[in-house]
């Protein structure tokens, strides 16, 4: 149990100090970025399964039509989601990042509602309420709907959708989403280092090595949080979700110096509000759920 929640908090702090390494690519543009982070995160992801062995497995599972659309959805909404993320970091929106992040669990509650008729007990109504509210807020305080951190939540919560009605497991499942977009990554890739705009090969062996590593660092928190999520509860799981974003807030404001006045706070306080109502329903209820259940030789 202890290895499963060291694996998990490092896997969600991973993601959480994402910022700090896209902003040392802050010169390479967003698109080509991800371009990068698609092609080595598949290249890593390959060769890790044909290492491990599990190449035969992954063919039998993965190549299969209905398969590859379910996926080819989830790759683009996951292009979208990394494109966006990768350009708000780079732009000076790390705070705004971070509450896409923070209003996603709540989102993909109400995605649940709207796209597969779950019923919502009474009181998670209240968290999604407060949230909309804050977001309403942020909206009438910024003089504009905050578009980055609603674009995030909505993509990353229709991925997750997708995610639930498909069939592979996370490290499979990155690995043929990757590859389903690969090939137009590479082309475009190939494009910009044809017409001497790509970065690689160009700006330094740094930029080189922190370009390919963008694999890693996509590839590796995977892997640890397919390891925890292997062997820690689900309610656990779902309070270490919210480091990463904590984190990336943390970053935002305090390294990077991120406006954050007291306005703001009122509206980042409302989301989080609803996020602490939340997460303690959901407690109240699983123990409720598990006290109803009877014990052995009951009944």
């Amino acid at each position: 149990m202890n290895k499963g929640i060291w694996s998990g908090v490092a896997a969600y702090a991973l993601w959480g100090f994402f910022p700090i390494y896209w902003k040392l690519l802050q010169h390479v543009p967003a698109l080509q970025l991800l371009g990068h982070r698609i092609g080595w995160s598949f290249i890593l992801l390959t060769l890790y399964i044909l290492a491990s062995r599990q190449w035969r497995d992954f063919r039998s599972v993965a190549f299969q039509r209905k398969t590859i659309g379910i996926y080819s959805i989830a790759g683009v909404l996951l292009s979208v989601n990394w494109l966006i993320y990768v350009w708000g970091v780079n732009a000076g929106f790390i705070v705004e990042t971070s509450l896409g992040y923070f209003i996603n669990p709540l989102l993909s509650v109400l995605f649940g509602v709207v796209f597969l008729r779950e019923r919502l007990r009474p009181m998670q109504w209240v968290p999604v309420g407060l949230a909309a509210v804050g977001v309403i807020y942020l909206t009438v305080t910024y003089a504009r709907p905050p578009w980055i951190a609603l674009s995030l939540a909505v993509t990353f919560g229709l991925y997750g959708l997708v995610k639930k009605l498909s069939p592979l497991g996370s490290v499979y499942g990155l690995t043929l989403e990757t590859g389903i977009v690969f090939p137009l990554a590479l082309a475009y890739l190939a494009i910009l280092q044809f017409n001497d705009a790509g970065a690689f090969l160009r700006d330094g062996l740094r930029v080189d090595l922190l370009l390919v590593g963008a694999g890693i660092v996509t590839t590796i928190p995977l892997l640890m949080f397919a390891s925890a999520a292997k062997q820690i509860p689900l309610n656990m799981v779902g309070v270490l979700q919210y480091l990463a974003p904590t984190i990336q807030f943390l970053i935002g404001v305090f390294i990077y110096r991120e406006p954050f006045d007291h306005t703001r706070l009122i509206g980042f306080g409302i989301v989080w509000l609803a996020l602490v109502i939340f997460w303690v329903e959901s407690i109240v209820a699983h123990r409720a759920l598990i006290q109803a259940i009877p014990e052995p030789g009951e009944g």
